[in-house]
Protein backbone atom coordinates (compact mmCIF):
# COMPACT_ATOMS: atom_id res chain seq x y z
CA UNK A 1 0.00 0.00 0.00
CA UNK A 2 1.36 3.39 -1.04
CA UNK A 3 -0.32 6.34 0.65
CA UNK A 4 -0.35 9.83 -0.84
CA UNK A 5 -2.09 13.08 -0.02
CA UNK A 6 -3.99 15.38 -2.36
CA UNK A 7 -5.09 18.89 -1.44
CA UNK A 8 -7.99 20.23 -3.49
CA UNK A 9 -10.30 23.24 -3.39
CA UNK A 10 -13.57 22.97 -5.28
CA UNK A 11 -15.95 25.37 -3.56
CA UNK A 12 -17.68 24.49 -0.31
CA UNK A 13 -15.56 21.93 1.54
CA UNK A 14 -18.66 20.16 2.86
CA UNK A 15 -19.55 19.32 -0.74
CA UNK A 16 -16.14 18.12 -1.88
CA UNK A 17 -15.65 16.13 1.33
CA UNK A 18 -18.96 14.32 0.77
CA UNK A 19 -17.88 13.27 -2.73
CA UNK A 20 -14.41 12.01 -1.81
CA UNK A 21 -15.58 10.04 1.22
CA UNK A 22 -17.24 7.66 -1.31
CA UNK A 23 -14.22 7.23 -3.60
CA UNK A 24 -12.37 3.91 -3.61
CA UNK A 25 -8.89 4.04 -2.09
CA UNK A 26 -9.63 7.15 -0.02
CA UNK A 27 -8.96 6.50 3.67
CA UNK A 28 -9.42 10.02 5.04
CA UNK A 29 -10.85 13.37 3.98
CA UNK A 30 -10.21 16.43 6.13
CA UNK A 31 -11.77 19.84 5.53
CA UNK A 32 -9.60 22.88 6.05
CA UNK A 33 -8.09 26.08 4.76
CA UNK A 34 -5.07 26.67 2.51
CA UNK A 35 -3.54 29.34 0.32
CA UNK A 36 -3.98 32.37 2.54
CA UNK A 37 -1.93 34.78 4.60
CA UNK A 38 -3.55 34.70 8.06
CA UNK A 39 -2.21 32.08 10.50
CA UNK A 40 -4.82 29.76 12.05
CA UNK A 41 -7.84 31.30 10.30
CA UNK A 42 -11.34 30.64 11.55
CA UNK A 43 -14.29 29.68 9.37
CA UNK A 44 -15.77 33.14 9.92
CA UNK A 45 -12.54 34.81 8.79
CA UNK A 46 -12.23 32.63 5.69
CA UNK A 47 -15.91 33.18 4.79
CA UNK A 48 -15.27 36.92 5.03
CA UNK A 49 -12.95 36.53 2.03
CA UNK A 50 -10.11 38.62 3.46
CA UNK A 51 -7.59 35.91 4.44
CA UNK A 52 -6.81 34.62 0.95
CA UNK A 53 -7.56 31.03 2.01
CA UNK A 54 -9.62 28.57 0.02
CA UNK A 55 -12.03 26.12 1.61
CA UNK A 56 -10.30 22.86 0.71
CA UNK A 57 -10.00 19.18 1.46
CA UNK A 58 -6.96 17.08 2.20
CA UNK A 59 -7.46 13.57 0.83
CA UNK A 60 -5.40 10.60 2.02
CA UNK A 61 -5.52 7.80 -0.55
CA UNK A 62 -3.93 4.47 -1.52
CA UNK A 63 -2.27 4.74 -4.94
CA UNK A 64 -2.64 0.97 -5.38
CA UNK A 65 -6.41 1.54 -5.59
CA UNK A 66 -6.65 4.96 -7.26
CA UNK A 67 -4.00 7.11 -8.87
CA UNK A 68 -3.55 10.81 -8.21
CA UNK A 69 -4.59 11.45 -11.82
CA UNK A 70 -7.82 9.45 -11.37
CA UNK A 71 -8.50 11.38 -8.16
CA UNK A 72 -8.09 14.64 -10.09
CA UNK A 73 -10.43 13.36 -12.82
CA UNK A 74 -13.09 12.83 -10.12
CA UNK A 75 -12.35 16.29 -8.69
CA UNK A 76 -12.63 18.05 -12.06
CA UNK A 77 -15.73 16.05 -12.97
CA UNK A 78 -17.77 16.64 -9.81
CA UNK A 79 -17.53 20.44 -9.44
CA UNK A 80 -17.59 23.21 -12.05
CA UNK A 81 -13.95 24.10 -12.77
CA UNK A 82 -15.05 26.85 -15.17
CA UNK A 83 -16.47 29.16 -12.49
CA UNK A 84 -13.95 31.75 -11.32
CA UNK A 85 -13.96 32.26 -7.55
CA UNK A 86 -17.33 30.64 -7.04
CA UNK A 87 -19.35 27.45 -7.03
CA UNK A 88 -23.01 28.12 -7.60
CA UNK A 89 -24.26 30.61 -5.02
CA UNK A 90 -20.98 30.53 -3.07
CA UNK A 91 -19.00 33.52 -4.32
CA UNK A 92 -15.51 34.67 -3.34
CA UNK A 93 -11.88 33.61 -3.63
CA UNK A 94 -12.44 31.21 -0.72
CA UNK A 95 -14.57 29.11 -3.12
CA UNK A 96 -12.01 29.00 -5.95
CA UNK A 97 -11.17 25.85 -7.85
CA UNK A 98 -7.55 25.01 -7.10
CA UNK A 99 -5.12 22.12 -6.88
CA UNK A 100 -2.27 22.29 -4.36
CA UNK A 101 0.33 19.70 -5.46
CA UNK A 102 2.50 18.01 -2.82
CA UNK A 103 5.33 17.28 -5.30
CA UNK A 104 6.60 18.13 -8.74
CA UNK A 105 5.09 14.84 -10.01
CA UNK A 106 1.67 15.89 -8.67
CA UNK A 107 2.07 19.29 -10.36
CA UNK A 108 2.76 17.63 -13.72
CA UNK A 109 -0.24 15.32 -13.22
CA UNK A 110 -2.45 18.30 -12.26
CA UNK A 111 -1.57 20.02 -15.54
CA UNK A 112 -2.34 16.79 -17.44
CA UNK A 113 -5.67 16.32 -15.63
CA UNK A 114 -6.78 19.86 -16.50
CA UNK A 115 -5.86 19.18 -20.15
CA UNK A 116 -7.86 15.90 -20.08
CA UNK A 117 -10.90 17.67 -18.62
CA UNK A 118 -11.00 20.57 -21.12
CA UNK A 119 -13.13 18.76 -23.75
CA UNK A 120 -15.77 17.97 -21.08
CA UNK A 121 -16.55 21.62 -20.36
CA UNK A 122 -18.14 24.24 -22.67
CA UNK A 123 -16.17 27.09 -21.07
CA UNK A 124 -12.46 27.43 -20.23
CA UNK A 125 -11.28 25.71 -17.05
CA UNK A 126 -10.11 28.28 -14.49
CA UNK A 127 -8.80 25.81 -11.89
CA UNK A 128 -5.47 27.09 -10.63
CA UNK A 129 -2.43 25.10 -9.59
CA UNK A 130 -1.11 26.81 -6.47
CA UNK A 131 1.89 26.26 -4.21
CA UNK A 132 1.27 23.96 -1.27
CA UNK A 133 1.13 26.34 1.66
CA UNK A 134 0.32 25.91 5.31
CA UNK A 135 -2.68 23.63 5.91
CA UNK A 136 -5.12 24.56 8.66
CA UNK A 137 -7.74 21.94 9.57
CA UNK A 138 -11.24 23.40 9.79
CA UNK A 139 -13.04 23.43 13.10
CA UNK A 140 -14.26 20.01 14.30
CA UNK A 141 -17.91 20.69 13.45
CA UNK A 142 -16.97 20.94 9.74
CA UNK A 143 -15.42 17.46 9.61
CA UNK A 144 -17.70 14.72 8.22
CA UNK A 145 -20.37 17.43 7.97
CA UNK A 146 -22.55 15.70 5.34
CA UNK A 147 -22.74 12.52 7.44
CA UNK A 148 -24.26 14.48 10.33
CA UNK A 149 -25.55 18.05 10.40
CA UNK A 150 -25.42 18.35 6.61
CA UNK A 151 -28.37 15.95 6.26
CA UNK A 152 -30.51 18.66 7.87
CA UNK A 153 -28.91 21.68 6.17
CA UNK A 154 -31.07 22.98 3.25
CA UNK A 155 -27.99 24.25 1.39
CA UNK A 156 -26.29 20.84 1.60
CA UNK A 157 -29.49 19.03 0.65
CA UNK A 158 -29.70 21.18 -2.51
CA UNK A 159 -26.03 21.01 -3.52
CA UNK A 160 -24.52 17.70 -2.37
CA UNK A 161 -26.96 15.07 -3.79
CA UNK A 162 -26.44 16.28 -7.41
CA UNK A 163 -22.65 16.01 -6.92
CA UNK A 164 -23.03 12.49 -5.52
CA UNK A 165 -25.28 11.53 -8.48
CA UNK A 166 -22.63 12.83 -10.87
CA UNK A 167 -19.99 10.80 -9.02
CA UNK A 168 -22.12 7.66 -9.26
CA UNK A 169 -22.95 8.21 -12.94
CA UNK A 170 -19.56 9.32 -14.26
CA UNK A 171 -17.23 7.46 -11.89
CA UNK A 172 -19.15 4.29 -10.93
CA UNK A 173 -15.93 2.25 -11.18
CA UNK A 174 -14.31 4.52 -8.57
CA UNK A 175 -17.00 4.06 -5.87
CA UNK A 176 -16.34 2.35 -2.59
CA UNK A 177 -18.31 -0.83 -2.04
CA UNK A 178 -21.42 0.05 -0.08
CA UNK A 179 -21.50 3.70 -1.23
CA UNK A 180 -25.10 4.74 -1.70
CA UNK A 181 -26.15 4.40 -5.33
Amino acid sequence: MTVETATLAGGCFWCTEAVFNDVIGVSKVESGYIGGTVPNPTYKQVCGGDTGHAEAIRVTFDTDQISYGELLDVFLGTHDPTQLNRQGNDVGTQYRSAIFPHSEAQKVEAEAAIDRARPDWPAPIVTTIEPLGEWYPAEDYHQEYWQGEGQRNPYCLAVIPPKLRKLRKSFANRLKEGAAA
